[in-house]
């Protein structure tokens, strides 16, 4: 397949899997349910965290943990009560439990008084080039606070080694703005053409299938081999390829 084919065959899956009735079986539904934007960028942030295995149970207990939240997730991060984040104890998703739910509560509320909120944060930590560098100054920013050292684990850090799947994807949520309903471009001060894939088993083997990546390991190190090939093919919105690989692996066990 020449490049100008590969592309083509792409953009055709683009077309068909960024599309509104994506949401529906996916994560990002969660997301959706706000309007305001706090509310959408913290449900997004959660969401994401724990979107690793089954997305029914993902899905499912990401609205366990809105609920917990009472909804107004925003304000449930600036005004809890201690008595509200014991509420909190009894959930569960995978290794995520309800202590590093109620650390991801704190560290949040400590994002936002201490440094001006989610979106400033990322945006003055980016680089020309790259996202990665504002996600692993997140994650020290995320544990300034006292905290439990068994959450950490839950947020990745790409100077370490890591693809940093689920903060990628969380970005292009928040980042990318598709105009069609799914991705939502609430972060005007970040531009697309640095997001880098979400990068996983699926995305992964079907980028090896196609010739976008030679590198065996789902690292950094394929992240970036991954973000270039995807560049040459569309340098201004290349992570809106997340949406053909996701669906090839996914939907269609390329």
């Amino acid at each position: 397949m020449t490049r100008e084919e590969l592309k083509e065959f792409l953009d055709q899956k683009v077309a068909y899997y960024n599309h509104p009735r994506f949401v529906e079986s996916d994560p990002i539904q969660i997301p959706h349910r706000f309007q305001l934007k706090e509310d959408i960028e913290i449900s997004g942030f959660l969401t994401a965290s724990i979107a690793w295995g089954n997305r029914k149970s993902i899905i499912k207990n990401a609205t366990k943990m809105m609920d917990l939240m009472g909804e107004s997730p925003y304000d449930f991060v600036l005004n809890h009560k201690e008595e509200q984040l014991e509420k909190l104890l009894p959930f569960v998703h995978r290794t995520f439990n309800g202590y590093d739910f109620i650390q991801f509560i704190k560290s949040l509320q400590h994002i936002y008084v201490n440094h001006k909120g989610l979106e400033y944060f990322f945006s003055k930590h980016i680089t020309q080039e790259s996202t990665q560098p504002a996600i692993a100054r997140f994650k020290e920013a995320f544990f300034e606070n006292q905290h439990l050292p068994r959450t950490q684990k839950h947020i990745s850090n790409p100077e370490k080694g890591s693809a940093a799947k689920r903060i990628n994807m969380y970005l292009r949520w928040v980042v990318r703005n598709d105009g069609l309903g799914v991705d939502f471009g609430i972060w005007d001060t970040i531009s697309p053409s640095i997001l880098s894939c979400p990068l996983d088993v699926h995305s992964g083997r079907v980028a090896r299938k196609l010739g976008l990546l030679k590198r065996k390991q789902n690292d950094a190190k394929a992240l970036l081999e991954l973000d270039q090939a995807l560049r040459k093919l569309d340098p201004k919105d290349p992570v809106k390829y997340d949406f053909a690989l996701f669906g090839l692996g996914v939907f269609e066990g390329f």
